[in-house]
């Protein structure tokens, strides 16, 4: 079977060849050698998997029913065979569509062969044992089943003699799959007068019956094929499907969705306020991390007291925290610090907090920050949801941690999405109804993963790809910006290509900031000296309010409030009076309140009215009766100061705690550095080394690489070179493959050796191909087609025909040396 493939594949164009490659990436990996070659690797196992789990439940059943026509004798079918089962049931497909089917399953070689000659590649009959959840034929399983299937008349007698409870059983089976397990000890028959000890049944009008699967097993409509396993028979089986056809209920297209289609708007307004809590949550919890980053456990992730320490400061529940964390963590904005060895006893650690990445995305728009991270959560390749669960072990599973990891789970978000693509735009779907799509499109890689896509749909719902349960339209536009970036993955292997021209936004981008309302450069101050923000906040007056005021609330109007520790924090991270004043003039659309204007005067009269340096410590003022007032305060004994001079007190502690103990109790001082001159910033923040985000990387569903079809081309043309070459090696003389100037008893004949180099110097000189038998490290004698480029040191360097690559051979392992003619 695989010369007839390998035949067959020769035999196509190298447009069609590139078209499987397409279809099948796979099959590139490694590029093959030859069509020999390839034919091994569409027929193996893994690969078959991989194309089989791409293809949706309809062309699956065509599959089975070429498998089920299949003639016994040499194993072929035919596109008319296929047709008339797949048409034999109460509800026919139409002949165009079942023929589209075949053409699928044709491109990707799981057929091959003429129409009326068709062949199945093998391992699909490994793979799914049971086509269309039929059992074998009677015959392979037990003679006298086959005997009562071959009588048509006896058998439905038979199944009609069944009772019900076996009845029932024989349904179940027949639906697929056709094996069952049974109780060991369950098929032997009851001792002499256990009938009568029987239990009633009442499927059986109260009759008994005894074990409906002994009764079945001994009627020879179940063949048990090991101690604790039936079989249902396929001549049976196919009885049984007499009302629903032989590949049993047939869906040629997706099942449909009753939800009528939502109005676009709301959905593209509930999903634009999601995107907004997403980035605003995002950053609250990065600037908690900078405040307090989170140690890294020894077994990897962040623990759960961390994590919970963080739902509570941005007041979300931890999968939500967990979720972004990930997603975070994913585009690049969170990353690992090692500690040195000296801040443990342990040795290093290592702890999570912002990465550099982080003040550049705080400085874009609010769409490019959005989309950077549902770029990141669509692509990455770990499944947030594990978080919180048990493990294996029984442990739980942290943020960050190993555990997390699921190479499948950017495949299971592209597929939930792609769903919810295909339907009509606003089209709100049901969780029941977006797996039963699921569940068609592609029922092998979906089967078993219902929990990663209900993940999914909240997970898109959380970060506002989805509004309402409908696909948002810039959501629409980020599925197929990625799915664009994956397709052109294989002509940027290294990443070196970047998606836009410097800084062109993305059509994501541009649709996203079409939605939100229009970044606002003012505010409103209040008579009780809130500010209030009526819009989303340019980058630069966001870090103005961050510097000047505290955080009321948040959402499409944020609320700030000016007070007095806020107004000290400006003071000193360099900020003066005049500055203030003119911040809240230059900002405010209402007049500056008295009482906001008093506040930033008293604040900035006391700020600096102490002076803190380092002796142990001391303080300095030239108001003698502060000075007098802190050293009476009693809430600064533990500091012990004692005056050196009217306007000099000292301490014994450090600069550091001085200052907090000094605001803590309500005065305003400030360091100075030796010469007397106060020392005004912004306070230094860590951040963890830049990482590249995953957000970048292409990944394509089977997790293989995709190539354009210009590189296909190539990769065709580079295994006809290899059938060329190995159609040249099986016609290499006699002398070069049979290696008859070495034998094993001795080393090269010394004239052999001689006529063999002075064919190679010719041919050095001549540039001419040269056909040469050598023996290898491991005893054998091959040959090949060199063009020889120079000899020396002991060591022919030559070109290979077949790779184009240069090769190195030692000399005195060459057996033989003849030219091409």
């Amino acid at each position: 079977m695989t010369t007839s493939l390998a035949d067959h594949l020769r035999a196509l164009p190298d447009e069609a060849l590139a078209a499987l490659l397409q279809l099948r990436p796979d099959l590139v990996v490694p590029v093959p050698a030859d069509v020999s070659a390839l034919a091994l690797r569409v027929e193996s196992r893994v690969s078959v998997a991989r194309a089989l789990d791409g293809l949706d439940q309809f062309t699956l059943q065509i599959l089975d029913a070429a498998r089920l026509t299949r003639h016994p004798s040499d194993g072929t079918t035919s596109a008319d065979a296929v047709l008339a089962m797949a048409t034999a049931g109460p509800h026919p497909p139409a002949p165009a569509t079942v023929r589209g089917a075949v053409d699928r399953l044709r491109a990707r070689f799981l057929l091959y062969g003429p129409e009326q000659a068709l062949r199945i590649t093998g391992s699909v009959d490994e793979l799914a044992p049971y086509p269309a959840g039929l059992g074998r034929p009677a015959e392979e399983l037990d003679l006298r089943a086959a005997a009562l299937c071959g009588d048509a008349a006896k058998l439905r007698r038979t199944l009609l003699a069944a009772p019900p409870s076996a009845r029932a059983v024989l349904d179940r089976l027949a639906a697929g799959p056709p094996v069952g397990s049974v109780p060991p000890g369950s098929l032997r028959a009851p001792a002499l007068g256990a009938e009568d000890d029987l239990p009633p049944d009442p499927t059986n009008g109260g009759a008994p019956t005894g074990s409906p699967v002994r009764w079945l097993v001994e009627a020879r409509l179940l063949v048990a094929v090991s101690a604790g396993t039936v079989e249902l028979p396929r001549e049976v089986g196919l009885l049984l499907r007499r009302d629903t056809g032989p590949l049993g209920p047939l869906r040629a297209d997706p099942p449909p969705v009753d939800a009528p289609p939502r109005e676009a708007k709301a959905v593209d307004s509930a999903g634009v306020g999601q995107t907004m809590e997403v980035v605003r949550h995002t950053e609250a919890l990065l600037e908690a991390l900078t405040a307090e980053p989170a140690p890294v456990l020894r077994s990897g992730g962040i623990g759960v007291r961390d994590l919970r320490r963080l739902a509570r400061s941005v007041t979300l529940d931890e999968p939500t925290t967990a979720l972004l964390v990930e997603v975070a963590y994913a585009a690049g904005l969170l990353g690992e610090l090692e500690l040195p060895a000296a801040a443990s006893r342990y040795g290093g650690e290592q702890q999570v907090l912002p990465t550099g990445a982080y003040e550049v995305w705080r400085a874009v728009s609010l769409a490019h920050r959005w989309e950077q991270l549902a770029r990141a959560w669509l692509t990455m390749s770990r499944q947030a949801g594990l978080v919180g669960q048990r493990d294996d072990r029984d442990r739980p599973v942290s943020a960050l941690s190993p555990e997390a990891e699921r190479a499948g789970a950017p495949a299971a978000r592209r597929a939930v999405l792609e769903v919810l693509a295909e339907l009509e735009p606003a089209t709100a779907p049901t969780v029941e109804e977006v797996l039963a799509l699921l569940d068609w499109r592609a029922p092998r890689r979906s089967r078993g993963r219902e929990a990663a896509h209900r993940e999914v749909l909240t997970e898109a719902a959380r970060l506002g790809v989805t509004g309402l349960g409908a696909l948002t339209s810039y959501g629409r536009l980020l599925l197929a910006d990625v799915t664009a970036t994956d397709e052109r993955g294989g002509d940027d292997p290294l990443g070196l290509r970047a998606d836009s021209d410097g800084n062109d936004p993305s059509s994501t981008v541009r649709a996203l900031d079409a939605l939100l309302p229009a970044p606002v450069d003012h505010f409103l101050v209040q008579a009780d000296l809130s500010v209030v923000v009526p819009g989303p906040p340019d980058p630069t007056l966001a870090a103005e309010l961050e510097a000047v005021g505290e955080p009321e609330s948040a959402g499409g109007a944020s609320v700030y409030r000016v007070t007095t520790a806020s107004v000290r924090r400006a003071l000193d991270s360099g900020y003066t009076a005049d500055d203030l004043h003119e911040l809240f003039r230059r900002r405010s659309r209402t007049p500056i309140p008295q009482g906001l204007t008093y506040l930033v005067d008293d604040v900035a009269r006391q700020h600096g009215g102490l002076r803190v340096g380092s002796a142990g410590g001391y303080v300095r003022s030239d108001d003698e009766a502060l000075l007098a007032e802190v050293l009476a305060d009693r809430r600064l004994t533990p500091l012990a100061f004692r005056r050196l001079a009217p306007t000099v007190l000292c301490t014994s502690y450090q600069v550091g705690r001085m200052l907090t103990a000094l605001r803590d109790a309500g005065y305003a001082p400030v360091p100075e550095d030796a010469s007397g001159t106060m020392v005004l910033a912004r306070p230094r923040v860590r951040r963890a080394p830049t990482r590249t985000p995953s957000a970048g990387r292409a990944h394509d569903p089977l997790g293989t690489p995709r190539l354009a079809l210009p590189r296909l081309m190539g990769v065709v043309e580079q295994i006809r070179r290899g059938e060329a070459a190995a159609r040249a090696a099986r016609r290499a003389p006699a002398v070069v493959r049979g290696g008859a100037a070495r034998t094993a008893a001795g080393p090269l004949p010394a004239h052999g050796h001689t006529e063999a180099l002075a064919v190679l110097q010719q041919a050095v000189r001549d540039k001419a191909l040269v056909w040469v038998g050598y023996v290898d490290a491991h005893g054998a004698t091959l040959s090949r087609l060199l063009r020889p480029v120079s000899i020396g040191a002991g060591y022919l360097r030559a070109e290979d025909e077949r790779t184009e690559m240069l090769h190195t051979f030692a000399l005195h392992r060459i057996t033989a040396a003849v030219r091409e003619e």
